[in-house]
């Protein structure tokens, strides 16, 4: 049996939603039920209250998502930062500033810049600025308005490069790295407009060289693995780096606790095997990359989002096309079935569509070409996902 919380109506289709209305409720539920395994999906459920991988060992539940002192790696990005230069990993420099003032001192005049929340903000406490405008609009949405709540802000460095996304599946000293992928944050086509929680993604074994990915390995997956046990932060589950390949090689972006989205939609169709199987045994201590395979293919993800987005979103608009989008794999983000069993929208980004290739061109063209089935009123998707920075 698979179980989901909080669920919604589309996963209800493949599991069945818990009734709990906290993460204690949540465990407490797991334990009544004799579950056999809790993957953790939302990062914010791993620090509220005392995290939920620590109640789940509480409970003798096995989780696969790491504890609350060590998910602190994506919750604060000030600890983040700290643990890089701790343990020696390449990362840009960065001040820690409480106030907008102290902000715009820390900046002094050096664009672009670029400014983080130090806390979980839904993929969008971080901002390029590329001038004094855009600064000021972001850090009186933090510390004016107050928009992700309380915290600090991190002025950071301007990295160039491209950007690449590494996952590693984490078993304590132990590692497994999955296949890279790139994400497009901006909402509109040539990476323009403003930053979103992923407009789509790209992943292959071949978006980076094997000796880009060997230096990676060496100077910052091993040593973040390494820098987690000398710390004494315990680490089982999906570890995401952000990394900027820049002219003086890759340096951290930033870290999720989790395999983030869009990414995650474009890497799994490549993920072959027992994946259930492996995140149990991962949560019970062994690394089991004999059971997993992975293609040497590409995979292209296309997120359709609603009207208004990223500043806004909408809901009630009727969803057209998804039976016409073949072989290719929909994920459904923010939609809701209306009582007469049609789809519309119930949020910012609305769908996922999926398809894949032996080719970037194949696996671009029939992602593109199922997206292209999907209508609803105020539709936005870019056309450029896959194609920009291969061209």
């Amino acid at each position: 049996m698979l179980f989901c919380f909080p669920g919604s109506d589309a996963i209800s289709a493949l599991a069945e939603p818990v009734a709990a209305d906290s993460v204690e409720s949540l465990v407490a539920w797991m334990q009544a039920h004799s579950i056999d395994l809790c993957v953790a999906g939302e990062e914010s459920y791993l620090v509220q209250g005392e995290g939920l991988a620590n109640l789940c060992s509480k409970a003798g539940i096995p989780c696969w998502g790491p504890p609350k002192e060590s998910a602190q790696l994506e919750a604060s990005k000030e600890f983040a930062k700290n643990f890089l230069l701790r343990n020696a990993i390449p990362t840009a420099r960065a001040s820690a500033c409480d106030s907008l003032p102290e902000a715009l001192a820390a900046i002094a005049d050096e664009y672009p810049t670029v400014l983080k929340f130090d806390g979980l903000a839904a993929g969008k406490g971080v901002a390029v600025c590329p001038d004094a405008a855009s600064a000021g609009e972001f850090l009186d949405a933090v510390f004016t308005q107050r928009r992700f709540g309380d915290g600090r802000v991190l002025v950071e460095q301007c990295l160039s490069g491209p950007e690449i996304s590494v996952f590693a599946a984490v078993v304590d000293d132990s590692y497994l790295i999955f296949t890279p992928a790139r994400d497009y944050k901006r909402i509109g086509e040539g990476d323009r407009g403003p930053n979103t929680g992923g407009m789509g993604a790209v992943a292959s074994r071949q978006l980076v060289p094997p000796e880009i990915l060997a230096q990676i390995d060496a100077l910052i997956v091993q040593p973040t693995v390494a820098g987690l046990r000398r710390e004494g932060l315990p680490y089982r589950g999906f570890l995401y780096f952000g990394i900027m390949l820049t002219p003086s090689g890759p340096q951290v972006i930033e870290y999720n606790c989790r395999f983030g989205d869009p990414e995650c939609q474009a890497v799994m169709p490549l993920v072959h095997g027992d994946l259930a199987g492996f995140c149990l045994a991962g949560a019970q201590g062994q690394l089991r990359p004999d059971l997993l395979t992975f293609d040497q293919g590409w995979s292209v993800c296309v997120i359709l989002a609603s009207a208004g987005y990223p500043e806004t979103s909408h809901s009630g608009d009727l969803i057209g096309g998804l039976d016409a989008c073949g072989d290719a794999r929909v994920y459904h983000s923010g939609t809701r079935q209306t009582a007469a069993g049609q789809w519309e929208t119930n949020g910012g980004r609305v769908l996922a569509v999926v398809a894949g290739g032996t080719t970037r061109a194949t696996a671009v063209e029939r992602a593109h070409a199922a997206a292209g089935h999907i209508h609803f009123a105020g539709l936005q998707r870019r056309h450029d996902i896959g194609i920009l920075h291969f061209t």
